[in-house]
Order: C-alpha cells, then sequence, then structure tokens
C-alpha cells in the first residue's frame, strides 16, 4: 500500500472517529505531498520522494517544539509533540544507536576518512544509506565522534 493510500485511509478513520488533530496532520502531509509532485512535474511521487516530504515535515515540527519549548509555550508543546506522534508512524523504523555506530563507523573506513576536513565526505556518503530511518544531527554527532 502506497502511503498516499494509507493516508486516504487513515483520513477517513479519523474523519469517522472525530479525530482533530490527526486527521488536520494526514492533510498537511497529503498537502506537501502534491505540493512536492507540482514542484516536481509529476502525479507519482517515488518512495524515496516521499520519504524527503515526510522528513522534511517531521524536522519543521522538531524545530518548531525546540522554539516552543525555549519560549515556554506549553500549550503549543503539546500540540507539536501530538503532530510528532502522528507523523512518525508514516515513517520506516528508525535504526537504533548502536546500528548508526555500526554504519558511520563502515563509511568512515569506505570513504577513508581521517580527521574532521573529512566531515562532508562521511556525511555524503552516510545520509542516503540511512535517509528517513535516523535524524540528521544525531548521524553529525555520531560521525564527529568518530573523526575526533
Amino acid at each position: 500500500m502506497s502511503l498516499l493510500e494509507r493516508l486516504n485511509n487513515d483520513m477517513k478513520t479519523a474523519m469517522k472517529n472525530k479525530e482533530k488533530d490527526k486527521l488536520s496532520v494526514i492533510r498537511m502531509v497529503k498537502a506537501a505531498l502534491q505540493n512536492e509532485g507540482i514542484k516536481l512535474g509529476t502525479n507519482e511521487l517515488s518512495e524515496e520522494a516521499e520519504l524527503t516530504v515526510l522528513t522534511r515535515e517531521l524536522k519543521q515540527r522538531k524545530d518548531s517544539l525546540r522554539e516552543f519549548s525555549n519560549a515556554g509555550r506549553e500549550d503549543l508543546v503539546n500540540k507539536i509533540q501530538t503532530e510528532i506522534e502522528i507523523l512518525e508512524v508514516y515513517l520506516p523504523e528508525q535504526l537504533s544507536e548502536e546500528e548508526l555506530v555500526e554504519i558511520v563507523k563502515a563509511t568512515v573506513q569506505e570513504v577513508n576518512a581521517s580527521s574532521k576536513a573529512d566531515m562532508g565526505k562521511v556525511m555524503a556518503a552516510i545520509m542516503p544509506k540511512v535517509k528517513g530511518k535516523a535524524d540528521g544531527s544525531l548521524i553529525n554527532k555520531l560521525v564527529q565522534q568518530q573523526l575526533s
């Protein structure tokens, strides 16, 4: 089942169950997917493009969560936290930190990285491997630890 079909089914269920938060998030994701399709000039997005959109939406919400927390806006923090939980359902299973460490070590050896100057090469090689399965900031931190 494609992501769009899943979203449509979940949207119908959310409407029937009167789950306003879930319905709102699903509509936002569907709109983002449609906008990406228009931008790319296609009706059907690849799985990778769908994953890119989902990851972008999740990152925006995590950034908002951080900002609202810093500003002491607990009402908005709770709302954004709920949206993040709903979005995470549609992402692939996240890799554990141990799995990420192994991938980082292997990638560092692959590109023969030896110092922090090679950070860009390592990140460019590793991100396609873990796209949607891990947070970029965590990967960045792990790569820095390996290269120091």
